[in-house]
């Protein structure tokens, strides 16, 4: 896998200061994309160990909220895969922190059914580390600049790691 960038001290991907991933990849193509260069699955730097220690370094102020995982799409089965480690040892190591995904995929036809668009071998343990999960294309006739951490009114910012279904918080 490859990623476009890594932002530290972000305040716009979630809640709280934040660490956020930018990864490469995507076959939405979402016409209004912010971030047309990480459709290329090849645009940007190799994902390597390093990177993810550096990752994780990051993480280590009592200050940052956690991870967010953006791009690109996290969520394309090549970049669940690859990402699936810096999950791991996140959690591990961080497990008040929390994580975001932003995926242009809808959670319970794409993701959470097992015939679903992205869901592959990882994605069933991708999805348990994550906390917020904003889903769903971004879609130019919808855009509001009103909404918190999302561009268009058709997406949703669901509460995965609660007890019972995940919540819709917004």
């Amino acid at each position: 896998m490859k990623y476009a960038s890594i932002k530290y001290y972000d305040i716009s991907n979630g809640l709280g200061v934040r660490t956020s991933l930018f990864v490469s990849g995507c076959t939405h193509r979402c016409r209004g994309c912010f971030n047309e260069m990480t459709w290329d699955f090849n645009y940007g730097k190799d994902f390597t160990q390093e990177t993810i220690r550096e990752i994780l370094k990051s993480l280590e102020p009592k200050y940052i909220s956690g991870l967010t995982l953006l791009g690109g799409e996290p969520m394309e089965p090549v970049n669940q895969r690859a990402l699936l480690p810096l999950l791991r040892q996140l959690k591990e190591r961080f497990p008040q922190k929390n994580v975001w995904c932003y995926t242009g995929y809808t959670y319970e036809p794409d993701l959470l059914n097992p015939a679903g668009r992205a869901h592959c071998e990882s994605t069933d343990e991708f999805l348990s580390y994550i906390d917020i999960l904003v889903d769903g294309e971004f879609v130019q006739e919808l855009h509001d600049i009103s909404l918190k951490f999302r561009g268009s009114s058709n997406q949703r910012l669901l509460q995965l790691q609660k007890e019972g279904c995940p919540q819709l918080i917004l």
